[in-house]
């Protein structure tokens, strides 16, 4: 498997190391099944399925690149909007392209006011391979309004890093095929530009479905 599940990072942004093992097992056999809680500006409660994190983080600019070549910011581009952010790349065999499908599948599901109130961005993290062309083609199979985005590795690895999401550079292997290890983790930011959930790679399409008709309501979180 390419895509290796790695939480060494984001084991301080979880509630405790019993729940990072937890949340992990939970994650990579049948999405999570956890319950945390967000309020909104009215104060009121709402159970989502996602998996919570102890600190919040802010929505990056990213400054890279989209599919056509322009600069992209993702704070002014995503503005208003809840933004799933995933970082990958279009030859992976196996998470990748599940998870993409998986969102497409909940946007499918949601009535269309929720779905026009969600932005989707896919980062490339191989980026010699995926140029824009290749990129835009591939998430057009899924949801025409995915975002790609793209940059140089260096550029690339410094975004994931700053928001504590591991990966590696591609390493080719012996029969010629690329292993590109990276972080699998959705993260959701909000109308306020912060994150406070992720969801873990096998979250199921109706978990997702539930939490965006929720998150679209979001102002404030806490």
């Amino acid at each position: 498997m390419s895509d290796l599940l790695i939480f060494a990072r984001w084991g301080r942004l979880l509630a405790g190391s019993l729940t990072v093992l937890t949340l992990v097992i939970a994650g990579c056999s049948s999405g999570s099944e956890s319950a945390v809680t967000i309020v909104d500006g009215s104060g009121a409660s709402t159970g989502l399925r996602g998996t919570a994190l102890t600190r919040p983080i802010d929505k990056p600019t990213l400054n890279l690149t989209d599919t056509a070549g322009q600069p992209f910011d993702l704070r002014s581009r995503t503005a208003g909007k809840v933004t799933l952010l995933f970082f990958g790349y279009t030859h992976c065999p196996d998470v990748c392209p599940t998870t993409m499908a998986d969102i497409a599948a909940a946007l499918e599901a949601v009535p269309t006011s929720v779905r026009s109130q969600v932005a989707t961005v896919f980062v490339s993290t191989d980026p010699e391979r995926d140029t824009g062309e290749v990129l835009a083609q591939w998430l057009g199979q899924f949801d025409p309004s995915f975002i790609g985005v793209r940059g140089t590795l260096a550029q690339v690895r410094a975004q994931a890093d700053a928001l504590g999401i591991p990966l590696e550079e591609p390493v080719r292997q012996a029969n010629g095929t690329y292993t590109v290890t990276h972080g699998t983790q959705v993260i959701a930011f909000t109308k306020d530009d912060k994150a406070r959930v992720l969801y873990l790679a096998g979250t199921q399409v109706a978990d997702y479905a539930h939490d965006l008709s929720i998150l679209v309501n979001t102002g404030k979180t806490m």
